[in-house]
């Protein structure tokens, strides 16, 4: 239904999927600081769920994504089912990569998603060899790339985006701008601006806020369609905030008081969304539901997680490749 210039049922969509996201991270957050099931870090997304939700709604389930560290919410909007992904948070035989990927590396082949990655912009040069895969191979398909803005600074950025334009890649990379490296204000460490390096590559690039869902969901569609249509890529710097440190263990002493509870009150992406919702005319106990479906979906998720099996010792070797002795390979 539209009310005016606004589609609620979109809008109800949209918010449903973000509200999953933040539950899952919520939830995902109990398992480790709360239960301690979690060994090793996680990074969540909140506050920035928006993004997800924006780009990967424009997607076909057969088009491919790669993540960063912070990728939960990536993989849940491109359709991992939430109670393979804590389990493989907690390292269970039925987490998606068999517990063996852990958060940093999750990953879900069957709806696209090639994967997390623990090393920052690691993923970007991943993602332009599976575009450069899809070109080859004469497919259709289309590769989306989510890194942050401190992924602009290594060396990955600059290799990745020069051969997608060198080889006109079907392929949209996505700046997940949260304003900090992990402890460090990426503008003191960032000469000029991200979205320009980008243009001096070349590629067609938008600047978008990255907490107005809708507005961004229009601006994603565009560039999907664009880079589906030529093969060509594209860029899109989407300027967002992540309410939490950088792991969850982080306090996130490094910003200034007050900061994030200011942007918390004022540019949460599903406050906004709600707010806007609320405009059209949809009751607050509506949009109330289906927070709670959410909340309900994965506190049911994490449930199933800490009852699951771990994997079996005979399967430590399971999917590692031994190529032998490189010693004795190269001399």
């Amino acid at each position: 239904m539209s009310t005016g210039n606004f589609d609620t049922e979109t809008g109800l969509a949209r918010l449903t999927m973000m509200e999953r996201i933040r539950a899952f991270e919520e939830h995902a957050r109990i398992a480790a600081v709360d239960e301690g099931l979690v060994l090793g870090a996680i990074h969540l997304c909140i506050g920035q769920e928006a993004v997800a939700t924006a780009v990967i709604e424009s997607l076909r389930r057969d088009d491919y994504i790669t993540s960063t560290h912070r990728g939960h919410g990536h993989t849940l909007a491109k359709g991992a089912d939430p109670v393979a992904m804590m389990q493989e948070l907690l390292g269970r035989a039925g987490g998606c990569c068999g517990g063996k990927g852990g958060s940093m590396h999750i990953a879900d082949f069957g709806v696209g998603m090639l994967g997390a990655n623990g090393v920052v912009s690691a993923n970007i040069t991943i993602a332009a060899g599976a575009a450069h895969g899809v070109k080859l191979l004469g497919g259709d398909q289309i590769c989306v790339c989510f890194f942050g803005d401190g992924a602009a600074n290594r060396g990955p950025f600059l290799e990745g985006i020069n051969w997608a334009g060198v080889f006109d890649l079907p392929i949209l990379f996505v700046c997940e701008d949260n304003q900090y490296s992990a402890s460090t204000l990426t503008s003191d460490m960032t000469s000029g601006d991200v979205g320009g390096r980008a243009r001096a590559l070349g590629l067609h690039t938008v600047e978008a806020d990255g907490n107005d869902v809708t507005a961004l969901a229009a601006t994603a569609r565009e560039l999907v369609g664009r880079v589906r249509e030529t093969g060509t890529p594209a860029f899109l710097h989407a300027k967002t905030y992540r309410l939490d440190g950088h792991t969850y263990f982080d306090p996130a002493t490094y910003r200034p008081e007050g900061e994030a509870d200011a942007v918390a009150a004022t540019r949460d992406p599903i406050m906004k969304l709600r707010d806007a919702l609320a405009q059209a005319g949809v009751a607050a106990g509506e949009m109330d539901v289906l927070r709670d479906k959410a909340r309900a979906e994965m506190t049911a998720a994490l449930d199933a997680a800490r009852d699951a099996e771990w994997p079996a010792d005979g399967s430590v070797f399971d999917n590692v490749q031994d190529v032998g002795s490189p010693v004795r390979e190269a001399f």
